[in-house]
């Protein structure tokens, strides 16, 4: 077969910047995807993406599907032939079907019998044929929430189409593409370079656009930004008084620069500063206000202290550059100045005075206001934190803990709620410790995030998270599907990590409980449904950590019913090199054995077991091995030394095998069979200690 080069491009207009990034990966892997299911090979595959163009460049793209071989069954041998040797209807009909003489089909010989069968060969289509569907298939299937019309067109995309390519080699492949006719026509930059540009196969196009002032790969531009931003910052100097000059270096949040570089097509650095005065406000505003509101890049000294330098990065390489500058220090001037005047306004009134206006903000509707909330957080902020030792800080805390949402500066900077809490608790006073839980309250914010470290924090962190759960399925609004409004999941896994890192053995059923009964909507199944809920993201935790602990090992420890996550994730750590040990599969399965007679007899009438009935040694030898193991297994266990209590249990390994091969458990004595049972009973029970076994696999 040939092979060929093949690109397609789709020209728009510019393309919002958070989804610019999902839709190329998206169109890549649609078509990628469709060549795959139609068998058409190729070789490296590329991607290209900017504000206004989405491509896909594969090199050595095979020119046909491979030939298929086919084979087709037909009717039964015996019903292929009349008695006169003559080809039946049905033979006939099935050759026609093939398109072919009957002559030309063949027998097949099954265990079931002897058919017809057509055997040929398929031609496979031409690759030029099938990538039209492919494409539109693929655009079909993007990530678009919300598609527009323009002009009088029929068609919708996220927004107005104005060219397609379409090359496979030198050649066009005519088709239309969302009301467009293909071509080789691409363009440019629209000031730098907006004349159409001619591309004479694929191979050129990566070089074509950059010599028109377009950094098509958006890995490439992003990285060209970064190195860019971060060397204009280290040339920059500021005279500090003494004669000498700090070097400086930028804040690059990496989700910022993936918007960035989802704005422009030749990125080009500038930097420029805001007034000195704003840089006495608190650091994470002027971050907020630079970083968030208007896409720059704010620069520190190597220190880490904030300057009032900051790069803006451009799309187009002026000619005056002191103008885009200047621009760009305009802009940000009102924003700064806007969050300076919320600084003032805000420290007027306390955080005491803020909370009293939480009345008036619903929580939920069924739930109450913020005001409720916060009484409920306060309830059990104390309970912890009197569990954690963490003194009257985080009830104290909680009592503010949403005072700052009534503040101009989070109405303005939703982002900044705890942190400016913590800043506000600072300027009128408040102790440290309730400033910082202020803040951490929020922590775990995302996947990756700092968890709170103080213990006040700690507290009003679960507190918050734990009313919040548990109203919700009090009201029976858990989430379903993709639908979580009240992002109860990412909350759960805030509860369970700051539970499991800083080691805070609560009972995580009975806290729900103590959290269910303060809602104001009282469902019985509440309490339940949360923790049921929280087991299950623990179960997906241990999944993604990939650390060998099953989802069966984890209702193995479930059973023992411990409820403390702390307490279940010693259990199995314990469990799981446990079961490592050359012994553990053999007791396991004798643990399982055991459960499975104990279940089918219903034993319990004995709970006692009697050394006078015993008749064979090995009974004699497994009570004793029993009495000998067990005082060592629940001090173990009673310590929390679960690996210590559960290698213990191997030393019963031959004693239980013997018990085994040479005891009949169901004897027709009533006495000994039930003596036996209670034997069988106490190991089970040892056995279950820290695990039941008998719940595992195999």
């Amino acid at each position: 077969m040939a092979v060929h080069d093949f690109l397609f491009e789709l020209g728009v207009e510019e393309m919002p910047p958070k989804a610019l990034e999902p839709l190329s990966i998206a169109l890549f892997e649609g078509i990628a995807q469709g060549l795959q299911d139609a068998g058409v090979a190729g070789g490296i595959a590329r991607r290209f993406a900017t504000p206004r163009r989405l491509a896909v460049l594969i090199q050595n793209l095979t020119d046909r599907q491979p030939d298929r071989t086919l084979e087709r069954r037909g009717p039964p041998l015996n019903n292929a032939r009349d008695a006169r040797g003559a080809p039946t209807q049905a033979a006939s009909a099935f050759a026609r079907s093939c398109g072919v003489d009957v002559a030309q089909l063949e027998s097949l010989q099954t265990d079931k019998g002897a058919w017809l069968v057509y055997r040929g060969t398929e031609r496979g289509a031409p690759t030029v044929s099938l990538l039209p569907g492919i494409i539109s298939q693929a655009l079909a299937a993007l990530p678009i929430p919300k598609r527009m019309r323009w002009g009088a067109n029929t068609v919708e995309f996220v927004r107005p189409v104005h060219w397609a390519v379409l090359l496979y080699g030198a050649e066009v492949i005519d088709a239309q593409i969302l009301g467009l006719p293909t071509g080789r026509i691409t363009y440019g930059h629209r000031f730098h370079a907006p004349k159409p540009i001619s591309l004479d196969m694929p191979a050129v196009y990566e070089a074509a656009l950059k010599r028109a002032k377009v950094i098509a790969d958006p890995r490439a531009r992003r990285e060209l930004i970064k190195r860019r931003v971060r060397r204009l910052a280290a040339d920059l100097a500021d005279d500090n008084g003494s004669g000498t000059s700090a070097r400086y270096k930028a804040v690059i949040n990496e989700e910022l620069l993936s918007e960035v570089t989802a704005l422009v097509e030749w990125p080009v650095p500038i930097a420029a500063q805001f007034e000195e005065r704003f840089l006495a406000l608190p650091r994470e505003v002027v971050i907020s206000t630079v970083q968030h509101h208007q896409r720059y890049f704010p620069v520190q000294t190597e220190q880490g202290v904030l300057t009032r330098h900051f790069i803006t990065v451009s799309n187009i390489k002026s000619r005056d550059p002191e103008q885009v500058r200047k621009g760009n220090e305009r802009v940000v001037r009102p924003r700064l100045s806007d969050a300076a005047f919320f600084w003032e306004q805000d420290r007027r009134l306390t955080l005491a005075q803020h909370a009293a206006q939480l009345e008036r903000v619903t929580f939920q509707t069924r739930l109450g206001s913020y005001a409720h909330k916060t009484q409920r957080v306060k309830v059990l902020a104390e309970l912890l934190g009197a569990a954690l030792k963490a003194g009257e800080a985080a009830g104290a805390a909680a009592q503010l803990c949403k005072a700052d949402l009534m503040t101009a500066m989070v109405n303005e900077f939703p982002d900044l709620q705890g942190t400016m809490g913590r800043y506000y608790a600072l300027a009128e006073g408040l102790p440290e410790e309730v400033a910082i839980a202020l803040e951490e309250q929020y922590r775990p914010r995302f996947a990756a995030d700092r968890l709170p470290a103080s213990k006040a924090g700690q507290a009003l962190a679960l507190a918050d998270r734990i009313d919040t759960l548990t109203g919700i399925f009090a009201i029976d609004q858990k989430p379903t599907g993709t639908k979580d409004p009240f992002a109860l999941r990412r909350a759960a896994l805030g509860i369970l990590r700051i539970l499991l890192d800083a080691k805070l053995d609560i009972d995580l059923a009975q806290l729900l409980a103590s959290a269910a009964a303060n809602q104001p909507v009282q469902r019985e199944a509440a309490a339940g449904e949360s923790y049921v809920f929280l087991i299950e993201r623990l179960r997906g935790m241990y999944a993604d950590r990939g650390d060998g602990i099953s989802s069966e090992m984890l209702d193995a420890v479930l059973a023992s019913e411990t409820r403390s996550p702390v307490d279940i994730d010693s259990r199995l750590t314990a469990l799981r090199d446990f079961l490592r040990l050359p012994d553990a599969p053999n007791l396991a399965a004798a643990n399982k054995r055991i459960g499975n007679i104990l279940k089918k007899t219903g034993a319990d009438s004995q709970t006692q077991v009697d050394p006078s009935l015993f008749t064979e040694s090995a009974e004699h030898e497994l009570h004793a091995m029993l009495g000998q193991v067990r005082p060592q297994v629940e001090s173990f266990i009673a310590r929390r030394r679960y690996r210590d209590a559960l290698s213990s249990l191997t030393s019963l390994r031959a004693s239980v095998d013997a018990f085994f091969d040479r005891v009949m458990v169901m004897d027709e004595n009533a006495g000994r069979r039930n003596n036996r049972l209670a034997l069988l009973t106490e190991l089970r029970v040892l056995f279950s200690g820290v695990a039941d076994l008998a719940r595992l696999p195999g």
